[in-house]
């Protein structure tokens, strides 16, 4: 264990390792290090010598070659350390003891490298492989999203475990680190775990999905990232809000593209009273119909239809309901419409009135004048 070594022994082990290095060694392997950068450099140099000449093998090639290069040289580099220095004394020191084994810095060093290369392949797999699977199948993006999380979360789980094992240690020996957990999580970390587990509960039961437009709290905005704790919000406004998981469970959201995407608008407009009303209809069906011409999210069926909702105080209320492909388009279809109605009324003399107030005045006893006057004079 630590306690087991003082402060002065492992000064004086790490002060008799300093000494007994090795130079020319060392810079044998600054020129092997140097070697490797070389080669890196000539890679690069001539896959983007062929992006240049509109080779589209190398230019879709490109991005994932250099992702590739960029963490086999730095994990290559540090296996190279590791192998290179394979005689020196500090690497194999013992630093702590868990049970019967010896944690050394060439076990951390192999442990940090498995997890962190699972890591990096999970994000090549679902970054330049997996898309093109989801293509193949024509997979929504709320799918491929929950299959991608769920692909980087298994294989770190496995890799955390090979790690575990590579290092010596025996699972069965954290059944009381996970009783510590445990305990940990049913006083202070309710939270956390209710948002984690919860976040599980959005990528397999799917209430809400990436690419989703919902409301929350009165706010319209789109479903951009499922994270394991918390859900990004991207608003109209292009401004982001997280909000915990367990809220999409526990709390009513209005989800616009859950199961169907097809919208309902309405849209309300008042005339002043006198209009004819079967010109209003035939107005606001018309001005359906020219938006339906330009936009393909606008459809046919069912069919635009023009309510009358009733008498109000200053105008004879009408609702325009037009039914949309995704609603991602319902507020610039709104404002077409807006304008196009505003527009096609003001051809046809139709008048679109504002609330008015009648204030009337009566007439004011003259000895009450006199009254009200004294008591200001006096």
């Amino acid at each position: 264990m630590f306690g087991s070594i003082t402060t002065n022994e492992i000064a004086d082990e790490w002060q008799e390792t300093f000494w007994s290095i090795d130079w020319s060694n060392i810079g044998l392997f600054l020129v092997y290090v140097l070697l490797i950068f070389f080669c890196r450099w000539l890679i690069l140099f001539w896959t983007s010598k062929m992006k240049k000449s509109d080779r589209s093998f190398f230019v879709h090639m490109d991005a994932i070659l250099r992702y590739i290069l960029n963490w086999v040289t730095t994990y290559g580099l540090l296996l190279f350390i590791v192998f290179y220095f394979s005689d020196s004394h500090w690497l194999f020191r013992e630093l702590a003891a868990i049970g019967n084994v010896k944690v050394t810095v060439f076990l951390i060093v192999i442990g940090i490298l498995i997890i962190s290369l699972a890591n990096r392949m999970s994000k090549v797999i679902t970054n330049y492989i997996l898309p093109a699977v989801y293509e193949r199948y024509q997979l929504d993006k709320g799918v491929r999203y929950t299959f991608d999380r769920i692909f980087h979360y298994g294989v770190m789980v496995i890799a955390f475990t090979i790690s575990l094992t590579t290092v010596g240690i025996d699972l069965s020996a954290l059944t009381v680190f996970a009783g510590i957990v445990g305990v940990g999580i049913g006083f202070g970390l309710q939270n956390i775990a209710s948002n984690f587990i919860s976040g599980i509960i959005l990528l397999f039961e799917r209430p809400i999905k990436v690419g989703d437009r919902v409301i929350v709290d009165d706010v319209l905005g789109d479903v951009e990232k499922i994270s394991m704790r918390a859900t990004v919000i991207k608003t109209l406004d292009n401004e982001h809000i997280i909000v915990p998981n367990s809220y999409f469970l526990e709390e009513k959201v209005v989800n616009r593209s859950y199961s169907d995407p097809v919208l309902r608008l309405v849209i309300p407009v008042g005339v002043a009273y006198g209009s004819d009303v079967e010109k209003v209809r035939e107005l606001l069906e018309q001005v359906a119909k020219d938006e339906q011409l330009v936009s393909k999210v606008v459809l046919t069926k069912p069919a635009p239809y023009v309510n009358f909702v009733g008498f109000g105080s200053s105008s004879l209320d009408f609702e325009l309901f037009i039914w949309i492909a995704d609603p991602h388009f319902a507020v610039q279809i709104k404002s077409n419409l807006n304008f196009r109605i505003n527009k096609i009324f003001s051809e046809h003399d139709i008048e679109i009135p504002f609330p008015q107030r009648d204030l009337h005045i009566r007439s004011i006893d003259e000895s009450v004048v006199k009254v009200a006057n004294r008591l200001n004079e006096s």
